[in-house]
């Protein structure tokens, strides 16, 4: 990593824009160029004695923190959208995003170890949290049952019996709608 102290590169040119802006009482305008943040294509205004790599760094922390927000706000929309969720969305988008971004910042098994304990803690939290859900629901009549879900199959099969003639296409479609039921399970 260079040091402050190589990037200070004097301009001889007095109208260059990409002078720094900091004036000195004894000499007027600064004859150093200002610093160029590669990554984000941006001047700052000063060069590194006056505070450019200052503005440097907080322009680099600004983008990062909106690169963070964005990846924040898509991994929650994916965790609440979910259709293994059933209520509490943003609560349990949240822990598990959570989860998630604390398991990727283990770059090996090492510090996943030493992650284990938040980790650990955050898979409790969701787990009491979708329990919590799940009882809430189901003493809201919200779940239902695999019978209750069984004859609601056995119904679709005799409307769709109603206009199909074919029994192999029907029992077909009725071993295809049993078999989503048994990987719901």
């Amino acid at each position: 990593m260079a040091k402050w102290s190589d990037q200070i590169f004097p301009i001889t040119d007095d109208a260059d824009p990409h002078r720094c802006q900091s004036v000195i009482h004894s000499q007027g305008q600064c004859r150093n160029k200002a610093i160029y943040v590669k990554d984000y294509d941006v001047w700052t205004a000063n060069c590194p004695v006056h505070g450019g790599n200052k503005q440097a760094a907080s322009i680099m922390d600004k983008a990062y923190k909106n690169y963070m927000l964005t990846k924040f706000r898509a991994l929650l929309a994916r965790h609440t959208s979910s259709d293994f969720i059933k209520s509490l969305r943003d609560e349990i988008g949240i822990l598990r995003m959570l989860l998630e971004v604390q398991i990727n910042s283990c770059n090996d098994s090492v510090e996943l170890m030493l992650s284990s304990g938040p980790i650990s803690d955050l898979v409790l939290k969701i787990e009491k949290v979708v329990s919590s859900c799940h009882k809430l629901e189901g003493s809201m009549g919200q779940l239902v049952d695999k019978a209750a879900l069984l004859q609601f199959a056995h119904q679709v099969v005799s409307i769709i019996s109603k206009h199909i003639e074919d029994s192999a296409v029907l029992s077909q479609i009725a071993d295809e709608i049993l078999d989503i039921l048994k990987d719901e399970e």
